[in-house]
This record gives C-alpha cells, sequence and structure tokens, in this order.
C-alpha cells in the first residue's frame, strides 16, 4: 500500500490507497537553489538603509529568507530589519524567526513608506492568473481599484497561470507606491528561486512558476487535492485556488476532493454573505461594490455544473452543504466515499501540492 502525506493545517494526514486504486501522484517540480546563491542574491538588497520587511503570509520559504537575511545584516553589520506582519499570522511568523528577533502588527493602511519591503510566496489565482505582491496588496489596500479588476475578470470560470487584464489592474495599482518586494518561487522542496524590486517588476517570476508548475496529464474521474501547505488552506477561501489549478483535469460529472483543514474559517466575506443568505449568485455578475471573496463563489457555482466537490476540513457541515459540497469527516472518509460511490476499483489522482502545480 502506498503511503501518501498530505498537508492539512499546521501537519501532514496520511492517506491510505491501494496500489490498484491510485492512478497518478502529482508533486510540484523544479531544481531548488542552495544557501550560497540564496545569499548572493539578497546581497544584491541595500543592507544599509533602513528596511521594514512585510511578511505578507507564513510559509517555510519566507521563513528561509528572513533567516538568511538576518544572517547576512549579523554578518556584514548591519542592522536588522524591522519585521511587519498582520495580526492574525503574528505568532506563526515569529515562530518561524531567529531567536530574540522582534516583530511588530502591520496595521498600516499607507503604503508609500519606501522603507517597506514586502515578502509573499508567488501561487496561481483563479481571477488574476498569479498571486503576487501586487494582487496582494491591491486586495488588501485597493477596495475601488478591486472592483475593476473584478469587471476584467477573465469570464465567470477561473484563469490560474494566464496573464489577465486584472493582474495588469493590480500592477497598475503598486505602480503608486515607491516600495519593494521579494517574490519567492517555491515547491514542495524549497525556493526555487526568487525576485528583488519593485512588485510590479518582480512579477516576471511568473515565468519561473510557470516553467515548473505546468503539468500536461489529461482529464480524470476523480482527484484528490492537497494545497501542500499551511498558508494555502488556512481558510476555504485561500484553499480554492487549488482547486481552480487542477479544474481543466477534472472529467465532465467527476469528482474532486480537497484536503483543507480551513482552522480559520470561511476567509471570504463573499462566501460569508452567501452562506448568511445575505448575497445571492445574480448579484455577483456586475456589482456595483467590490465584496472579498466575490470571484472565489462565482467561479465555485459555475464550476459546480461540471464536476462535484468533496471537502475535508473542519468547516461546519453548515456551511459545506449552503456550498453545495460533500463535507467528508476526515481524509479516510475520502477514500472511503470514492469506493462507495464509485466502484471497488475506482482509481484517484492525487495531488499533493495543488497551490504550485497547474494541471491541463
Amino acid at each position: 500500500m502506498p503511503e501518501i502525506w498530505l498537508n492539512y493545517g499546521g501537519t501532514d494526514v496520511v492517506l491510505d490507497i491501494k496500489a490498484e486504486n491510485l492512478e497518478q501522484k502529482i508533486d510540484s517540480d523544479g531544481k531548488t537553489i542552495d544557501d550560497s546563491k540564496i545569499n548572493e542574491k539578497l546581497n544584491t538588497l541595500d543592507l544599509s538603509k533602513p528596511m521594514e520587511l512585510v511578511v505578507l503570509h507564513n510559509s517555510k520559504s519566507i521563513q528561509k529568507i528572513v533567516s538568511s537575511l538576518f544572517t547576512l545584516c549579523e554578518q556584514k553589520s548591519k542592522p536588522f530589519p524591522k519585521i511587519l506582519t498582520e495580526k492574525k499570522i503574528l505568532n506563526l511568523v515569529k515562530a518561524g524567526l531567529p531567536e530574540g528577533i522582534s516583530i511588530n502588527e502591520f496595521d498600516d493602511t499607507d503604503i508609500s513608506n519606501s522603507n517597506l519591503v514586502f515578502l509573499a510566496e508567488m501561487e496561481f489565482d483563479g481571477m488574476f492568473g498569479y498571486e503576487t505582491i501586487s494582487t496582494r496588496l491591491i486586495k488588501k489596500f485597493g477596495l475601488d481599484s478591486m472592483l475593476s479588476a473584478y469587471a476584467k475578470r477573465h469570464g465567470n470560470y477561473p484563469s490560474p497561470g494566464q496573464y489577465t487584464e486584472s493582474l495588469e489592474e493590480a500592477k497598475k495599482f503598486s505602480n503608486n507606491f515607491e516600495i519593494q518586494g521579494i517574490e519567492i518561487v517555491a515547491n514542495s522542496q524549497g525556493i526555487i528561486d526568487f525576485s528583488i524590486g519593485h512588485p510590479s517588476e518582480t512579477l516576471s517570476a511568473t515565468k519561473i512558476l510557470e516553467s515548473h508548475s505546468i503539468k500536461d496529464v489529461g482529464q480524470h474521474k476523480t482527484m484528490i487535492i492537497s494545497t501542500g501547505k499551511d498558508a494555502s488552506n488556512d481558510n476555504f477561501g485561500k484553499s480554492l485556488s487549488s482547486l481552480w489549478n487542477c479544474s481543466n483535469a477534472i472529467k465532465k460529472d467527476g469528482l474532486a476532493i480537497l484536503v483543507a483543514e480551513c482552522k480559520s474559517g470561511l476567509g471570504s466575506n463573499a462566501i460569508q454573505q452567501y452562506v448568511e443568505d445575505r448575497l445571492t449568485l445574480d448579484q455577483l455578475q456586475n456589482p456595483t461594490k467590490y465584496i472579498d471573496g466575490m470571484e472565489d463563489l462565482l467561479f465555485l457555482s459555475e464550476i459546480q455544473k461540471n464536476f462535484q466537490i468533496g471537502l475535508v476540513s473542519i468547516l461546519p457541515e453548515f456551511y459545506a452543504k449552503k456550498l453545495d459540497v460533500i463535507s467528508l469527516q476526515g481524509i479516510k472518509y475520502s477514500m472511503d466515499y470514492i469506493l462507495k460511490t464509485q466502484g471497488m476499483r475506482q482509481k484517484a489522482v492525487v495531488v499533493t501540492d495543488g497551490a504550485r502545480t497547474l494541471l491541463r
């Protein structure tokens, strides 16, 4: 029996699957860079200037860049950067920092401070095509611009891995600020590469992500998808990106089971309003106001016309029912459900790093 470990929040869970039920296991790939290459690239930063490093989310690759940066500053007797992050992930980020380093909450609505250096790992995104520092900034600080980005979406289906008009909107937004970014491209093994510069320039790293992540696998009836890392399944809205990345490889009337802990809940105002009957699907077509997560609710409703979605998470079953998603109590139940509904000989494709893999 093959032993396959899938990320589920802060831990990994084992999927017990018989060899005859495993069609294929898909992971992200690409050659990772070593410490000397990381240091060489970080050396291009002006370390003599005061730096306020804004950590936009938490992951192993982000922790690696932060600790390498501190080591470099120590070696060169340069001032340590000030570390800032959102309140909700402050303790998580702090736990990955070198001993004795202080960290503060980033609650600034003014991002025109030229000392700011934003740090994030690039992934795919259903509306923008790519999730970058620019798209994270427009979502957080540019609500008016988000309405325009939403209006320019590529239809009602997700378009991960495509350079969209919405992404141009995000680039235009970040161009308003004299800031810097460190944009990381990583896989399940470590850092593949990273780009330093203005967030509108570090967008070029999309080419690196694309070259390592796209896999032509044909179409399959059954798929089990893990996002690959905690930061990508912290909430339901975020975890949906991994589903969008795999959606083109799922057959009509097929089944996709998403393994995502969602410890922070739905993570989307639009989905929250929908399950509370305060937002209808009709209102998603041409809204006059953007509500956070609108695009994911729209994509979910459209994609469900093509295939069924199951969810292994800690979300209340009430939410799953409202969203027409099959709620599964644990990873073991997902395999049981497949065999019970599709037959004992059904084969499943298992995706272990859905946030950084794009299937075609």
